[in-house]
């Protein structure tokens, strides 16, 4: 009786269509509509099921899946582009279809009877048993064996053999860092076992001008002082040899770390490659050079420029003088090390940054 509750049970779990019906209508809803319960010929047959024994019931099988990874460029990935790529597979040996030997050489394993496991029931109290199961040790899971003497000579046994094959992968525009590229079917192969996929991984380079966030791409180009304050016109050359000219308007004032935009100029959307992110420019401002100017022309900028600002002194406050700061000096080299290994302070690594 329990042995049957057991199979109804495993029934209604391995049907997604029973699962529902259960969860609808409970059990009177699976009597009513149910097929009735499956035939097994004894609990073996329960154990295959679960443990992928040699049971009449075991799921069909497929080959490990193959990963490769593929390095590309952020232009591969702007572009498109088809790529080569040679890898070497498991195919099933031609001269002894797979079978590893002569005809009539290959025999089950006598030990775990073709299933490649044996399975070991072992009593750990009254009334309660555990199940262990593990590789056959007399076929090593194969679930039979070849006499040395009857094997193939081309594969020695082992029913495939190594071949080399190049398959071309196509790079779509606007795909992304890490997105997979599916080849159904062209993994190890393996006699009885449908083959599993090679699956490629792309890997984007680092890119010396330009950076990928989703659609958009992220540039930064420094102006000079003047550029900034009175206008400039820049050339940008595109991940696709376009060159692109930006202009500032007359008159606007451009800062450090400004963020502008240009629309519909950055990554291609995949699948929809005609349409485009944004390119975004981040601008660092340049100044001059000490003494880049000579004192008798100074007052003449300064009319130029907003006034600055006037500081009224008095007898109670103390002038100093302003030094250059060198980091790498020795007295605040020490200061700072300190300073990082106090557990209350904040840690150096740590730093702003504008998006």
């Amino acid at each position: 009786m329990k042995f049957k509750l057991i199979s109804q049970a495993y029934e209604v779990l391995s049907d997604p269509k029973k699962r529902d019906i259960y969860d609808q209508g409970g059990e009177q809803a699976i009597k009513e509509g149910g097929t009735g319960s499956p035939s097994f010929s004894s609990p073996m047959d329960i154990f295959d099921m679960f443990f992928g024994g040699g049971g009449r019931m075991a799921r069909e099988r497929r080959g490990k899946n193959v990963v490769h990874q593929l390095s590309v460029t952020l232009e591969d990935l702007y572009n498109g582009v088809t790529k080569k790529l040679a890898l070497e597979k498991n195919v099933i040996c031609e001269k002894c279809e797979g079978v590893g030997g002569k005809k009539g050489s290959v025999e089950k394993c006598p030990v775990c009877k073709g299933r490649g496991m044996q399975i070991h029931i072992q009593q750990i109290g009254p009334g309660m048993v555990q199940q262990i199961q593990t590789v056959c040790i007399e076929c090593k899971g194969q679930g039979e064996r070849i006499n040395p003497k009857d094997r193939c000579e081309s594969c020695s046994g082992a029913k495939v053999i190594r071949e080399k094959k190049s398959i071309e992968v196509h790079v779509e525009k606007g795909m992304k860092d890490g997105q997979k590229i599916l080849f159904h079917g062209e993994g190890d192969q393996e006699p009885e076992l449908e083959p599993g996929d090679v699956i490629i991984v792309l890997d984007q380079k680092d890119h010396s001008v330009f950076q990928r966030r989703g659609h958009d791409l992220i540039m930064k180009m420094k102006i000079q002082l003047s550029e900034a304050l009175c206008g400039f016109k820049k050339m940008i050359k595109t991940l696709d040899d376009r060159v692109l000219i930006i202009t500032s308007k007359s008159g606007e004032v451009v800062k450090h770390g400004d963020l502008k935009c240009v629309p519909n100029e950055g990554m291609p959307i995949y699948k929809a490659p005609l349409e485009k992110g944004t390119l975004i420019i981040q601008f660092l401002v340049t100044f001059p050079e000490k003494h880049w100017l000579s004192q008798d022309k100074l007052p003449q900028l300064e009319a130029l420029l907003p006034p600055r600002q006037k500081v009224r002194i008095t007898d109670d406050m103390d002038q100093v003088e302003l030094k250059e700061f060198n980091p790498n000096e020795q007295n605040w080299r020490q200061h700072r090390e300190a300073y990082e290994e106090d557990d209350d302070g904040p840690r150096a690594g740590v730093q702003c940054q504008t998006a």
